[in-house]
């Protein structure tokens, strides 16, 4: 089984699908592996790093070749032509956003796996890119905001006064929001945190977080995500941010809806009432944005209010997200298939979960049904 790596195309991206430590290891159990030439030069690897490893070299019409294609981002239109018929392709694919190349991948019988989509139990926690890369995406976004705020973080004392902790105001406790609140409260900050779901309480405060409690039942809670939210727990909620955004320091949202655009947390009007030298990282800047003003890939300035808008946060930590998603992915791989090729069950409930395109159709059940509502 011939393995290759492509170099990524995307915009803003500098991560790499795999570095040559793991190389090493699929190289043991019998793998042969090619490596699209500088894929891995802007996450700080040489071609030379991955020949010494084992890879071999090549140009992309010679990875796309291969048995099994591994890439960050989805393929483009242009690499899917230049594979064979029937090979594998595995990457963050997010395909009910882009169904263009779920066509491309079913007019060649590509068997396509999502990342994205591995499903959250137990055993596939190794593979879990999203996790991997939002527990570096919630650390960077602190440091970011740190950067851009023109102040400190902690407490301190000195014979010319006293400066007091900044205070920082997160929103949502999955695993970048409370990774957040473990860098800022490393770095000294106050943090309150805001989550419709009130089982995050414990692990906020765990961390060293305030949970801000929104007095109300009018929320479901289903499979750990919040499923229908009451107005009155809306109106609640709106009033508790309003009070607490105008203290804050640093604002940090993290709030997405899969399948969907992400909702608008912080209006225009929240960013006027803020601090004149406050900031706001928006995490969710891809998916439409969290805050009414934020812009893709820019840092706009509204009212004396830094906005930070940028969309790739772990491609900023190239080295740390590769190392991560080389193990997500290649922990992925080898439940799928060995050096004599193929392995992977239908009915199993990781490739299940993941599999996206099968000999020429849609197989994956969420994604047909958001590209069906789409239509």
């Amino acid at each position: 089984m011939v393995i290759s790596v492509l170099k990524e195309t995307k915009e803003h991206e500098r991560r790499v699908a795999l570095t040559p430590d793991l190389i090493k290891m699929l190289i043991k159990k019998g793998f042969e592996i090619v490596v699209e030439s500088k894929a891995g030069e802007t996450s700080y690897y040489k071609d030379e790093d991955y020949v010494a490893a084992g890879a071999k070299i090549v140009d992309k019409s010679q990875a796309c070749a291969s048995d099994i294609v591994l890439k960050v981002n989805a393929p483009t239109i242009q690499e899917i032509g230049l594979m064979r018929e029937n090979t594998c392709s595995l990457s963050l694919l997010y395909g009910y956003t882009q169904p263009e190349v779920l066509d491309a991948f079913n007019a060649r019988k590509i068997s396509s796996f999502g990342l994205d989509a591995i499903p959250r139990i137990s055993r596939a926690q190794k593979m879990d890119a999203l996790s991997s890369q939002a527990n570096l995406a919630g650390y960077k976004s602190v440091i970011m905001g740190s950067n851009a705020l023109g102040k400190i973080f902690p407490l301190m004392m000195t014979a010319a006064g006293t400066i007091t902790p900044a205070k920082v105001l997160i929103f949502g406790a999955g695993v970048a929001g409370l990774q957040a609140i473990a860098t800022a409260r490393r770095l000294g900050a106050v943090v309150e945190v805001t989550d419709v779901r009130p089982e995050t309480k414990e692990q906020v405060e765990s961390l060293g977080g305030r949970f801000l409690t929104v007095e109300s039942e009018g929320v479901k809670i289903e499979g750990g995500y919040a499923k229908e939210v009451s107005s009155e727990f809306l109106a609640k909620q709106k009033q508790l941010i309003e009070d607490k955004i105008k203290d804050a320091d640093l604002v940090i949202t993290t709030a997405l809806v899969v399948g969907k655009k992400s909702p608008i947390l912080i209006t225009k009007e929240m960013v006027g009432s803020m601090k004149n030298g406050s900031v706001i990282v928006d995490m969710a800047v891809e998916w439409g944005g969290n805050c009414e003003l934020s812009q893709v890939n820019q840092t706009i300035v509204s009212n004396g209010v830094t906005i930070i808008g940028e969309s790739n946060l772990p491609s900023l930590l190239p080295v740390n997200a590769s190392q991560l998603y080389a193990t997500n992915i290649s922990t992925l791989l080898l439940h799928l298939a060995n050096k004599d090729g193929y392995t992977f069950n239908l009915e199993d409930e990781i490739t299940q979960g993941c599999l996206i395109t099968y000999e020429g159709k849609t197989v994956h059940a969420f994604t047909n049904q958001i590209l069906q509502k789409n239509n």
